[in-house]
């Protein structure tokens, strides 16, 4: 753990980061996209808001994982961990706060009762793919289908 990393902290994620995750989506993906950060850090607050996490140094949000247990779908019908959307600052990539995130959360889904933890990944993010190999994830049965509507 490098030193800047030694004083971050996990905690679950509050309306008030809503500021600091538009900034940190658009620091990372190059888009300002705030009405899309409010529809979703309000459906995370409204369904289970201590699954979704932010990781913080100094006050300063450095990243963060969105989540939710959920059970009778996809036919899954034990209690089951989804992560769904997750960003880390550019700058402090390579420096654990994924892996402290990740690890917060899989605690948080245990200890809830979740017997496994799914989510899902673009092939052609391999960065991501490797970080949850890294965490243990594998892949699964379930196969995505889409349909585009014109």
């Amino acid at each position: 753990m490098s030193e800047d990393t030694a004083q971050l902290r996990i905690r679950p994620l509050q309306d008030t980061d809503l500021g600091d995750i538009t900034g940190l989506d658009e620091k990372i993906d190059g888009k300002y996209r705030p009405e899309v950060w409010e529809m979703r850090l309000g459906y995370y607050m409204r369904r289970d808001p201590e699954a979704s996490l932010v990781a913080e140094i100094d006050g300063r949000v450095v990243g963060f994982m969105l989540g939710e247990i959920r059970s009778g779908e996809f036919g899954l019908e034990q209690p089951t961990g989804w992560i769904e959307v997750m960003g880390v600052d550019p700058e402090m990539r390579g420096q654990a706060v994924g892996r402290r995130l990740a690890e917060a959360m899989l605690a948080y889904f245990r200890g809830r009762g979740a017997t496994s933890v799914h989510t899902l990944v673009d092939r052609d993010m391999d960065g991501i793919a490797q970080f949850f190999i890294a965490l243990g994830f594998e892949p699964a049965g379930l196969t995505p289908f889409v349909k585009e509507l014109a």
